[in-house]
Protein backbone atom coordinates (compact mmCIF):
# COMPACT_ATOMS: atom_id res chain seq x y z
CA UNK A 1 0.00 0.00 0.00
CA UNK A 2 1.10 3.55 -0.64
CA UNK A 3 2.11 5.68 2.35
CA UNK A 4 -0.92 7.98 2.09
CA UNK A 5 -3.31 5.04 1.85
CA UNK A 6 -1.76 3.34 4.87
CA UNK A 7 -1.90 6.45 7.03
CA UNK A 8 -5.55 6.93 6.08
CA UNK A 9 -6.37 3.32 6.98
CA UNK A 10 -4.61 3.60 10.35
CA UNK A 11 -6.13 6.94 11.31
CA UNK A 12 -9.23 5.45 12.95
CA UNK A 13 -7.51 2.78 15.01
CA UNK A 14 -7.81 3.03 18.81
CA UNK A 15 -4.64 4.06 20.62
CA UNK A 16 -3.18 1.45 22.92
CA UNK A 17 -2.09 2.82 26.28
CA UNK A 18 -0.16 -0.11 27.75
CA UNK A 19 2.94 1.49 29.33
CA UNK A 20 5.06 -1.47 28.21
CA UNK A 21 4.32 -0.76 24.55
CA UNK A 22 7.41 1.31 23.87
CA UNK A 23 7.41 1.71 20.11
CA UNK A 24 5.22 0.98 17.12
CA UNK A 25 2.22 3.30 17.51
CA UNK A 26 3.02 5.53 14.52
CA UNK A 27 2.67 4.83 10.80
CA UNK A 28 6.39 5.41 10.19
CA UNK A 29 7.66 3.10 12.94
CA UNK A 30 9.77 0.13 11.82
CA UNK A 31 8.71 -2.40 14.46
CA UNK A 32 6.65 -2.95 17.57
CA UNK A 33 8.56 -3.11 20.85
CA UNK A 34 7.03 -4.49 24.05
CA UNK A 35 8.92 -4.37 27.35
CA UNK A 36 9.03 -7.57 29.42
CA UNK A 37 11.37 -6.26 32.10
CA UNK A 38 13.70 -3.31 32.56
CA UNK A 39 16.51 -4.85 30.51
CA UNK A 40 14.52 -6.92 28.01
CA UNK A 41 11.93 -6.19 25.35
CA UNK A 42 10.58 -8.17 22.42
CA UNK A 43 10.75 -6.67 18.95
CA UNK A 44 8.15 -7.76 16.41
CA UNK A 45 7.95 -7.10 12.68
CA UNK A 46 6.45 -8.76 9.60
CA UNK A 47 6.86 -8.47 5.85
CA UNK A 48 5.81 -10.49 2.80
CA UNK A 49 5.41 -9.87 -0.92
CA UNK A 50 5.11 -11.42 -4.38
CA UNK A 51 8.15 -12.79 -6.28
CA UNK A 52 10.51 -10.09 -7.55
CA UNK A 53 13.24 -12.35 -8.98
CA UNK A 54 13.19 -15.43 -11.21
CA UNK A 55 14.95 -17.86 -8.87
CA UNK A 56 12.66 -19.20 -6.10
CA UNK A 57 15.52 -19.93 -3.71
CA UNK A 58 16.84 -16.39 -4.09
CA UNK A 59 13.31 -15.04 -3.66
CA UNK A 60 13.09 -16.84 -0.31
CA UNK A 61 16.43 -15.42 0.77
CA UNK A 62 15.46 -11.89 -0.21
CA UNK A 63 12.09 -12.10 1.55
CA UNK A 64 13.76 -13.30 4.75
CA UNK A 65 16.51 -10.66 4.62
CA UNK A 66 13.85 -8.01 4.09
CA UNK A 67 11.78 -9.21 7.05
CA UNK A 68 14.82 -9.38 9.33
CA UNK A 69 15.98 -5.88 8.48
CA UNK A 70 13.64 -4.05 10.86
CA UNK A 71 15.28 -5.80 13.81
CA UNK A 72 18.68 -4.55 12.74
CA UNK A 73 17.48 -0.94 12.58
CA UNK A 74 16.98 -1.07 16.36
CA UNK A 75 20.15 -2.88 17.32
CA UNK A 76 17.99 -5.90 18.14
CA UNK A 77 18.80 -9.59 17.74
CA UNK A 78 16.25 -11.69 15.80
CA UNK A 79 15.43 -14.99 17.50
CA UNK A 80 12.37 -16.60 15.86
CA UNK A 81 10.31 -16.40 12.68
CA UNK A 82 6.92 -17.58 11.44
CA UNK A 83 6.57 -18.26 7.71
CA UNK A 84 3.72 -16.60 5.81
CA UNK A 85 2.92 -18.44 2.57
CA UNK A 86 0.40 -17.96 -0.22
CA UNK A 87 1.03 -20.40 -3.06
CA UNK A 88 -0.81 -22.02 -6.01
CA UNK A 89 -0.42 -25.69 -5.05
CA UNK A 90 -1.69 -26.83 -8.47
CA UNK A 91 1.63 -25.91 -10.12
CA UNK A 92 3.60 -28.32 -7.92
CA UNK A 93 5.43 -27.94 -4.64
CA UNK A 94 9.09 -28.12 -5.62
CA UNK A 95 9.21 -24.37 -6.22
CA UNK A 96 7.60 -23.70 -2.85
CA UNK A 97 10.20 -25.94 -1.22
CA UNK A 98 12.96 -23.84 -2.76
CA UNK A 99 11.37 -20.60 -1.55
CA UNK A 100 11.12 -21.97 2.00
CA UNK A 101 14.67 -23.34 1.87
CA UNK A 102 15.99 -19.93 0.90
CA UNK A 103 14.12 -18.28 3.75
CA UNK A 104 15.21 -20.89 6.29
CA UNK A 105 18.88 -20.67 5.36
CA UNK A 106 18.83 -16.87 5.60
CA UNK A 107 17.24 -17.14 9.06
CA UNK A 108 20.01 -19.53 10.07
CA UNK A 109 22.59 -17.03 8.84
CA UNK A 110 20.92 -14.46 11.11
CA UNK A 111 21.16 -16.81 14.10
CA UNK A 112 17.36 -17.16 14.29
CA UNK A 113 15.02 -20.15 13.94
CA UNK A 114 11.79 -20.81 12.06
CA UNK A 115 9.15 -22.04 14.53
CA UNK A 116 6.15 -22.55 12.24
CA UNK A 117 3.91 -20.45 10.08
CA UNK A 118 0.68 -20.27 8.11
CA UNK A 119 -0.13 -21.14 4.49
CA UNK A 120 -2.93 -20.41 2.02
CA UNK A 121 -3.58 -21.99 -1.39
CA UNK A 122 -3.67 -18.84 -3.53
CA UNK A 123 -3.25 -18.11 -7.27
CA UNK A 124 -0.91 -15.23 -6.42
CA UNK A 125 2.27 -16.47 -4.69
CA UNK A 126 3.54 -14.49 -1.73
CA UNK A 127 6.14 -15.23 0.93
CA UNK A 128 7.52 -13.54 4.00
CA UNK A 129 8.24 -13.97 7.69
CA UNK A 130 6.93 -12.57 10.96
CA UNK A 131 10.09 -12.01 12.99
CA UNK A 132 10.49 -11.71 16.76
CA UNK A 133 13.69 -10.30 18.22
CA UNK A 134 15.00 -9.11 21.56
CA UNK A 135 16.62 -5.87 22.65
CA UNK A 136 17.56 -4.00 25.80
CA UNK A 137 14.95 -1.20 25.74
CA UNK A 138 17.37 1.15 27.49
CA UNK A 139 19.78 0.90 24.54
CA UNK A 140 17.52 0.41 21.52
CA UNK A 141 17.80 2.70 18.51
CA UNK A 142 14.60 4.10 16.96
CA UNK A 143 13.69 6.55 14.20
CA UNK A 144 12.90 9.34 16.68
CA UNK A 145 16.25 10.66 17.89
CA UNK A 146 18.02 12.14 14.87
CA UNK A 147 19.68 15.40 15.94
CA UNK A 148 20.60 18.57 14.01
CA UNK A 149 24.17 18.29 12.81
CA UNK A 150 24.10 14.49 12.55
CA UNK A 151 25.53 12.93 9.43
CA UNK A 152 23.36 10.57 7.36
CA UNK A 153 24.90 7.26 6.31
CA UNK A 154 23.43 4.81 3.80
CA UNK A 155 24.72 1.22 3.77
CA UNK A 156 23.67 -0.23 0.38
CA UNK A 157 23.03 1.00 -3.13
CA UNK A 158 19.48 1.98 -4.04
CA UNK A 159 17.61 1.19 -7.26
CA UNK A 160 16.45 -2.37 -6.65
CA UNK A 161 12.90 -1.42 -7.56
CA UNK A 162 13.99 -0.09 -10.95
CA UNK A 163 16.19 -3.11 -11.66
CA UNK A 164 13.59 -5.71 -10.69
CA UNK A 165 10.69 -3.89 -12.34
CA UNK A 166 12.51 -3.91 -15.66
CA UNK A 167 13.38 -7.59 -15.20
CA UNK A 168 9.85 -8.85 -14.58
CA UNK A 169 7.66 -10.64 -17.07
CA UNK A 170 4.11 -9.28 -17.49
CA UNK A 171 1.62 -10.03 -14.74
CA UNK A 172 -0.48 -13.16 -14.89
CA UNK A 173 -0.37 -16.66 -13.43
CA UNK A 174 0.81 -18.34 -16.63
CA UNK A 175 3.61 -15.80 -17.02
CA UNK A 176 4.56 -16.18 -13.36
CA UNK A 177 4.87 -19.93 -13.79
CA UNK A 178 6.98 -19.47 -16.93
CA UNK A 179 9.19 -16.97 -15.16
CA UNK A 180 9.94 -19.34 -12.31
CA UNK A 181 10.59 -22.44 -14.40
CA UNK A 182 11.99 -21.07 -17.65
CA UNK A 183 13.53 -17.76 -16.66
CA UNK A 184 12.46 -14.17 -17.16
CA UNK A 185 12.27 -11.91 -20.16
CA UNK A 186 12.73 -8.18 -20.65
CA UNK A 187 16.13 -7.98 -18.95
CA UNK A 188 17.90 -6.71 -22.06
CA UNK A 189 17.56 -3.12 -20.87
CA UNK A 190 19.45 -3.81 -17.62
CA UNK A 191 22.92 -5.41 -17.89
CA UNK A 192 23.13 -8.86 -16.37
CA UNK A 193 25.91 -7.85 -14.00
CA UNK A 194 23.80 -4.99 -12.60
CA UNK A 195 20.86 -7.34 -12.09
CA UNK A 196 23.09 -9.86 -10.30
CA UNK A 197 24.58 -7.12 -8.13
CA UNK A 198 21.08 -5.97 -7.13
CA UNK A 199 20.04 -9.53 -6.27
CA UNK A 200 23.17 -10.00 -4.18
CA UNK A 201 22.48 -6.73 -2.37
CA UNK A 202 18.91 -7.76 -1.57
CA UNK A 203 20.09 -11.15 -0.30
CA UNK A 204 22.64 -9.51 2.01
CA UNK A 205 21.57 -9.14 5.63
CA UNK A 206 21.80 -5.74 7.31
CA UNK A 207 23.11 -7.59 10.35
CA UNK A 208 26.72 -6.41 10.34
CA UNK A 209 25.76 -2.85 9.45
CA UNK A 210 23.36 -2.82 12.41
CA UNK A 211 25.96 -4.22 14.80
CA UNK A 212 28.57 -1.67 13.77
CA UNK A 213 25.99 1.14 14.01
CA UNK A 214 25.39 0.21 17.65
CA UNK A 215 29.12 0.27 18.39
CA UNK A 216 29.32 3.82 17.00
CA UNK A 217 26.35 4.96 19.13
CA UNK A 218 24.00 5.97 16.33
CA UNK A 219 21.19 8.34 17.27
CA UNK A 220 18.50 7.06 14.87
CA UNK A 221 18.01 4.50 12.15
CA UNK A 222 15.50 3.11 9.67
CA UNK A 223 15.74 0.71 6.77
CA UNK A 224 14.88 1.81 3.25
CA UNK A 225 12.16 -0.35 1.74
CA UNK A 226 8.81 0.27 0.08
CA UNK A 227 8.60 4.04 0.58
CA UNK A 228 11.97 4.69 -1.00
CA UNK A 229 14.92 6.59 0.42
CA UNK A 230 13.04 9.89 0.66
CA UNK A 231 9.92 8.36 2.19
CA UNK A 232 11.81 6.60 4.96
CA UNK A 233 14.10 9.60 5.52
CA UNK A 234 10.96 11.73 5.88
CA UNK A 235 9.59 9.33 8.50
CA UNK A 236 12.78 9.71 10.56
CA UNK A 237 12.83 13.49 10.15
CA UNK A 238 9.15 13.82 11.04
CA UNK A 239 9.43 11.54 14.08
CA UNK A 240 12.57 13.37 15.27
CA UNK A 241 11.27 16.89 14.63
CA UNK A 242 14.13 17.73 12.27
CA UNK A 243 14.85 18.37 8.60
CA UNK A 244 17.45 16.78 6.32
CA UNK A 245 19.72 17.61 3.41
CA UNK A 246 20.62 14.79 1.02
CA UNK A 247 23.13 15.03 -1.83
CA UNK A 248 21.96 12.95 -4.80
CA UNK A 249 25.50 12.61 -6.13
CA UNK A 250 26.64 11.00 -2.87
CA UNK A 251 23.83 8.43 -2.76
CA UNK A 252 25.15 4.99 -3.83
CA UNK A 253 23.02 3.57 -6.65
CA UNK A 254 23.22 0.81 -9.24
CA UNK A 255 25.01 1.75 -12.43
CA UNK A 256 22.95 2.91 -15.37
CA UNK A 257 19.56 3.17 -13.69
CA UNK A 258 19.17 6.89 -14.44
CA UNK A 259 18.07 6.16 -18.00
CA UNK A 260 15.25 3.93 -16.71
CA UNK A 261 14.23 5.93 -13.64
CA UNK A 262 10.79 7.04 -14.84
CA UNK A 263 9.50 3.80 -16.46
CA UNK A 264 11.23 1.70 -13.79
CA UNK A 265 9.39 3.38 -10.91
CA UNK A 266 5.84 3.04 -12.22
CA UNK A 267 3.47 1.94 -9.48
CA UNK A 268 4.99 2.12 -6.00
CA UNK A 269 7.69 4.60 -6.94
CA UNK A 270 5.15 6.89 -8.56
CA UNK A 271 3.00 6.83 -5.40
CA UNK A 272 6.05 7.64 -3.32
CA UNK A 273 6.97 10.54 -5.58
CA UNK A 274 3.47 11.99 -5.38
CA UNK A 275 3.48 11.68 -1.57
CA UNK A 276 6.89 13.28 -1.15
CA UNK A 277 6.66 16.09 -3.71
CA UNK A 278 5.45 18.68 -1.18
CA UNK A 279 7.87 17.45 1.45
CA UNK A 280 11.05 18.10 -0.52
CA UNK A 281 12.89 21.09 -1.93
CA UNK A 282 14.84 20.40 -5.12
CA UNK A 283 18.00 22.41 -5.63
CA UNK A 284 18.47 24.15 -9.02
CA UNK A 285 19.45 21.54 -11.56
CA UNK A 286 17.86 18.59 -9.75
CA UNK A 287 15.88 16.47 -12.22
CA UNK A 288 12.71 14.41 -12.16
CA UNK A 289 14.86 11.34 -12.78
CA UNK A 290 16.83 12.03 -9.61
CA UNK A 291 13.63 12.43 -7.62
CA UNK A 292 12.30 9.17 -9.10
CA UNK A 293 15.44 7.28 -8.05
CA UNK A 294 15.29 8.68 -4.53
CA UNK A 295 11.63 7.60 -4.30
CA UNK A 296 12.19 4.17 -5.87
CA UNK A 297 10.52 1.46 -3.75
CA UNK A 298 13.27 -0.80 -2.39
CA UNK A 299 13.23 -4.42 -1.30
CA UNK A 300 15.71 -5.48 1.40
CA UNK A 301 17.34 -2.09 1.03
CA UNK A 302 19.97 -0.28 3.09
CA UNK A 303 19.97 1.12 6.58
CA UNK A 304 19.75 4.91 6.84
CA UNK A 305 21.66 5.97 9.96
CA UNK A 306 21.91 9.32 11.75
CA UNK A 307 24.93 9.75 14.02
CA UNK A 308 27.39 12.44 15.17
CA UNK A 309 29.48 13.72 12.24
CA UNK A 310 32.80 12.93 13.91
CA UNK A 311 31.80 9.26 14.05
CA UNK A 312 30.35 8.95 10.56
CA UNK A 313 33.62 8.71 8.62
CA UNK A 314 35.19 6.11 10.90
CA UNK A 315 31.95 4.08 10.88
CA UNK A 316 31.83 4.07 7.08
CA UNK A 317 35.47 2.94 6.87
CA UNK A 318 34.79 0.15 9.39
CA UNK A 319 31.76 -0.99 7.39
CA UNK A 320 33.81 -1.08 4.19
CA UNK A 321 36.44 -3.26 5.85
CA UNK A 322 33.81 -5.67 7.13
CA UNK A 323 31.94 -6.21 3.89
CA UNK A 324 28.92 -3.93 4.20
CA UNK A 325 27.88 -3.51 0.53
CA UNK A 326 28.11 0.26 -0.13
CA UNK A 327 28.34 2.50 2.96
CA UNK A 328 28.47 6.24 2.27
CA UNK A 329 27.78 9.58 3.92
CA UNK A 330 24.92 11.10 1.89
CA UNK A 331 23.82 14.18 3.85
CA UNK A 332 23.07 15.71 7.20
CA UNK A 333 20.29 16.43 9.67
CA UNK A 334 19.13 20.05 9.96
CA UNK A 335 17.02 22.08 12.38
CA UNK A 336 13.89 21.73 10.25
CA UNK A 337 11.18 22.21 9.16
CA UNK A 338 10.24 18.87 10.70
CA UNK A 339 10.01 16.15 8.07
CA UNK A 340 11.25 18.34 5.21
CA UNK A 341 14.12 17.22 2.99
CA UNK A 342 16.29 19.32 0.69
CA UNK A 343 17.85 17.54 -2.28
CA UNK A 344 21.24 19.01 -3.18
Amino acid sequence: MGPEDLRTALAGLPRFTDPNLLYGLNAGDDTGVYRLREDLAIVQTVDFFTPIVDNPYEFGQIAAANALSDCYTMGARPVTGLNLVSYPCAVGLHTLGEILRGGAEKMMEAGAVIVGGHSVDDPEPKYGIAVTGIVDPRAMITNTQAQPGDSLVLTKKIGTGIVTNLSKTPNGFARWRKRFHLGGDGRASIPEEVYEEAVYSMRTLNRRAGEIMVEFEAHACTDVTGYGLLGHAHNVAEASGVGMKISFQKVPRFEGIEAFAIPGTRGGGERNRKWMREKVTLSPGATERELAILCDAQTSGPLLIALPPEKAGPMVERMKREGVPAPAIIGQVTDGPAGHITIL
